[in-house]
């Protein structure tokens, strides 16, 4: 494509239609788009049409979003697939900083992204002048290129919050500090001083304190890691001009309204997340600092009204308290009883109060309000940070604590009985301080799991929980209804096990609640029930107690999701799904109704999927039918494929990315449910449509792609063309060549080996082994061993070990030795997996004990250190340590992580290989050396007691005397 205006107009024209409301103009578009982005020059189209001044800025805004989701796609090269053009690659980066600070700030925004996704990978080594540019912008004086130049440094330096320490990384943020931390610094002292000046000029107010917000932004990325020694020199300037800010004022940045937030609380707030990490991490130079901060801190706190625009600035201010009360070097300054009332009267109680912004949140937007508020996800909220500082207090002053708390709560409580209608806000407030006052610790799954014991939960419940959930009154005061049930919720793992079995029938009558947060934490508390455990660590509530009340359970759940604007309930779903597993069997007069309405809500939600985690359960939900089902009556498989083929026929055939991956695991799921050889022909039509390469380039599909093309070799390797092998074995190297997929490569090739007959394979087997060892060569990760350490041992067990030696040997004279010694003696303990060491475990025995060139051939000498390696495997933990390459794998690239693929745990894992049928591996070699010693006797007495250490001598006896069994 070359960099013309024509080309720039076409461009402009397909951005436009991308910003069209109606799908069938912006699809299009789209598409489009996607398929040129491999073109030389795209990406310089696109930042030369942003920075087309004449163009309407919604297309040069769409423009910078389709550059910044093209360099977050493209830029990184992985498995050496470079999918932008070198030369576009320098070009970008020359070109992108002046253009970005040059830009307005919605566009600046877009291009200050994309320059850090670019500098994720190329900075410091391949984008070695970034950091000068940004420091010599700084000296123009203009503060929207400074700004921009911050904003770039930030999001280019916040990733140093977070990732694990390593001497690469310190050495690049060295060379940051040095480059950027006395820019940074002389700045942030000049524009502190600038504030004074400009103190009547409001726009130049907004900008300077705007430009004070984000460099102390980047100051929290470089001080995040480690307390830098340019930093603790320059301490007393820093946190000088910090308290300089806390304590200022100026209401003419205050905002008007009750809900914006203003700079100064954008600054004040990045401030407390300063001192805040200073005080966890760097109290020794921080100390003398901190008493002063408190003082500071406590003020704010006391000054600062309950409007929502001050929400994150207070939350930041009563963390920082949590983290000093957290410390024990800082406890005295809380020890005094009069100072814990004071905090608890001044600070925590008033904000853990129920505001009127909390019930028009409540009221107007109950998804949000349930994201803040449900099991530890509202950490920015004012009450979760009030808890969050009760709890640091409790952790050094717990009786104090009680005794305080218990008064305040019971006084709210009384006031509450005295007019429920009118007072129900104490209520709520004693809930919630109960709440954080007992919770120590929790998990995702069973709740609270650490409690203070001076408070007594069971007794609480009894008294002022249960009975407002026993109220048949479903509607009534329905904030206090949704706290007890949360309460509930929280302490489910800490409550009687009776008590929780009794709520179920009234939390099934809740999710009758016209209130949208009752209704949805009553389902939400249900699901989490069911997954308790009881007697024997069996369910809590068995099939047969749920039974009774599933008909009215499954009513009000589809209820729920045939409310207008929430029929998505995401909530509702997962207690769907965890309400079938529970019933197993019992469900089954039931799955007609539930199968008609899943897969109507199924059709629909596939036109527009808007809510990830409504479409898993959905998925999930319709696995575990067809799995209780077909458990049962296999010959039901047939009626869920008339019901569901048509379905994801039409799922296929508009490409629903985020349905394609799920659609796979049901197919597989079905197939795999097929006895062999019974494929219908609607799935061998599919057949070759599943070998197409664009399918593979999104990395969601590639798993579930695998897993389906494994069921159908296993269930009908006879009814697939001798033909479509080349384009099977064409994905097996495509997957090889790749570190993130190479396992998948693995299964698949396994699979076909384990299921087409030799003769079919003949002409291909040694093109296979070349094609893995090429991959050997070139990067040799863990991972990659391990799988070719079980692939090798099924070959020998298919095929015979003599033809495995043959085959390596045929690559490289004596190569074998090489894969002995290298390979599979020092790294086969690194296999994991029951089915992988079987596999292992029996190809090694074969090896071993049916494999003359290794026991009477050029090999004789690694036999003893073989057998050794096995009885490692077999008696000692698997070694996880890494080899060289394995660093070069991301966190993204591992298996099992794929942001568009969500495996289906009811979908079941993929067919298991049965090649290696053995209960008892170590029986199996106990029997294989008696046989072998017995065929040559005398000779492998001396190369066992000389080869082995006495260890494994002492382990290979008692596995010779458990088989009643002794060598020759």
């Amino acid at each position: 494509m070359e960099l013309n205006d024509s080309n720039l107009q076409t461009l402009s024209g397909y951005l436009m239609q991308t910003l069209s409301p109606d799908a069938a103009v912006r699809r299009p578009a789209e598409k489009f788009l996607e398929s040129i982005e491999g073109n030389k020059n795209y990406p310089l189209l696109l930042l030369h049409l942003v920075n087309k001044q004449d163009l309407d800025l919604s297309i040069r805004t769409s423009g910078a979003i389709v550059f910044k989701n093209f360099i977050k796609r493209n830029w990184e090269i992985v498995d050496d697939q470079n999918k932008i053009h070198e030369d576009d690659r320098s070009r970008v980066k020359a070109f992108i900083v002046d253009l970005m600070l040059g830009s307005p700030l919605n566009i600046q925004k877009q291009l200050s992204d994309a320059i850090s996704i670019i500098g994720k990978f190329d900075f410091p080594k391949k984008w070695t002048d970034l950091l000068s540019k940004l420091t010599t912008k700084c000296e123009t004086g203009d503060f929207n290129i400074i700004n921009g130049v911050m904003h770039t440094a930030h999001s280019l330096f916040k990733r140093y919050r977070y990732e694990f320490k390593s001497q690469e990384l310190w050495m690049e943020i060295k060379m940051v500090l040095n480059g950027f931390a006395p820019t940074l610094t002389d700045l942030f002292n000049k524009t502190v001083g600038l504030t004074a000046v400009h103190k009547d000029n409001l726009i130049a107010m907004r900008t300077l304190y705007s430009s004070l917000t984000i460099m102390c932004k980047v100051f929290c990325s470089l001080n995040s890691q480690d307390l830098p020694e340019y930093f603790e020199d320059n301490i007393a300037l820093w946190m000088g001009h910090f308290h300089t800010l806390l304590v200022v004022q100026e209401p003419s940045l205050e905002t008007d309204g009750d809900e914006e937030v203003g700079i100064m609380q954008e600054l004040k707030s990045q401030i407390c997340d300063n001192i805040a990490m200073y005080a966890r991490k760097y109290d020794e130079e921080f100390g003398a600092y901190l008493p002063g901060f408190v003082t500071d801190i406590w003020g704010l706190l006391i000054s600062l009204g309950p409007q929502p625009k001050y929400d994150l600035l207070v939350s930041n201010a009563l963390q920082f308290l949590a983290s000093v009360a957290d410390r024990p070097t800082y406890s005295k300054l809380f020890e005094d009883t009069n100072a814990l009332t004071s905090i608890c009267e001044k600070v925590v109680i008033p904000n853990m109060e129920f505001r009127t912004s909390d019930e028009e949140l409540f009221e107007d937007n109950p998804e949000e309000y349930i994201r803040r508020d449900i099991e530890g996800s509202d950490v920015d909220t004012r009450r979760r940070a009030a808890c969050d500082l009760v709890r640091a207090l409790s952790h050094h002053f717990e009786a104090k604590m009680t005794e305080i708390f218990s008064a305040y709560v019971m006084a709210m409580l009384a006031k509450y009985e005295q007019n429920p209608a009118t007072n129900w806000k104490c209520k709520d407030s004693a809930i919630y301080m109960v709440t954080s006052l007992a919770a120590k610790g929790q998990t995702q799954r069973s709740g609270i799991t650490q409690i203070n014991e001076l408070v007594n939960l069971t007794d609480f419940a009894s008294k002022y929980i249960i009975p407002e959930i026993d109220n048949a009154d479903v509607n009534k005061i329905p904030v206090i209804k949704a706290d007890c049930v949360k309460y509930l919720m929280v302490f489910r793992s800490q409550l009687p096990g009776q008590i929780m079995l009794g709520v179920v029938p009234r939390l099934i009558n809740l999710l009758e609640s016209s209130s949208p947060v009752v209704h949805n934490y009553a389902a939400i508390t249900t699901e989490k029930i069911l997954l308790l455990r009881g007697l024997n660590n069996g369910p809590l509530v068995t099939s047969d107690m749920l039974a009774p009340v599933a008909r009215q359970l499954f009513k009000n759940l589809f209820v729920m999701t045939s409310i207008a604007g929430a029929e998505e309930n995401e909530y509702a779903m997962k207690a769907l799904m965890r309400s079938i597993s529970t019933l197993q069997e019992n469900v089954m007069p039931f799955l007609p109704e539930i199968l008609t309405k899943l897969t109507e809500r199924l059709r629909i939600t596939a036109r527009n999927p808007s809510k990830p985690h409504f479409n898993h359960y959905l998925f999930e939900t319709l696995s575990l039918a067809i799995r209780i089902v077909c458990k049962s009556n296999p010959e039901a498989v047939p009626s869920f494929e008339d019901v569901l083929f048509p379905i994801f026929q039409e799922i296929l055939q508009a490409d629903v990315q985020e349905f394609v991956p799920y659609v796979f695991q049901l197919l597989s799921l079905l197939l795999e449910l097929r006895p062999s050889g019974t494929i219908p022909d609607s799935y061998m039509a599919l057949f070759p449509c599943l070998m197409m390469p664009v399918l593979y380039e999104r990395p969601g599909n590639i798993g579930p792609l695998i897993r389906l093309l494994q069921a159908f070799v296993s269930r009908g390797a006879a009814q697939i063309s001798l033909d479509q092998l080349p384009p099977l074995l064409g994905i097996f190297q495509k997957l090889i060549a790749s570190k993130a997929n190479d396992h998948e490569g693995f299964y698949l090739v396994q699979t076909i080996f384990e299921h087409f007959p030799q003769s079919a394979l003949e002409k291909y087997i040694k093109q296979i082994f070349i094609i893995l060892f090429q991959r050997l060569s070139s990067s040799k990760t863990t991972k990659f061993i391990k799988n070719l350490i079980v692939f090798l041992c099924l070959f020998s067990i298919k095929y015979g070990a003599a033809k495995t030696v043959e085959l390596v040997d045929s690559l490289q004279h004596q190569m074998f030795g090489m894969v002995l010694e290298r390979i599979i003696i020092p790294d086969l303990q690194k296999v994991s997996g029951t089915m992988e060491k079987k596999i292992a475990a029996s190809g090694v025995i074969a090896l071993l004990c049916n494999c003359p060139p290794l026991f009477e051939g050029s090999y004789s000498q690694f036999w003893a250190p073989t057998l050794e390696a096995l009885l490692k495997l077999f008696e000692l933990p698997e070694d996880d340590s890494l080899l060289p390459d394995d660093h070069f794998i991301d966190v993204e690239d591992t298996p099992g992580y794929q942001a568009a693929y969500s495996r289906l745990a009811f979908a079941g894992d993929r067919v298991q290989s049965n090649i290696a049928d053995i209960d008892n591996p170590q029986l199996h070699l106990a029997t294989c050396l008696y046989k072998l010693t017995a065929a040559y006797p005398g000779r492998f007495g001396p190369i066992i007691s000389q080869g082995l250490q006495a260890d494994a001598q002492m382990v290979l006896n008692r596995y010779l005397q458990s088989a009643n069994l002794s060598l020759c």
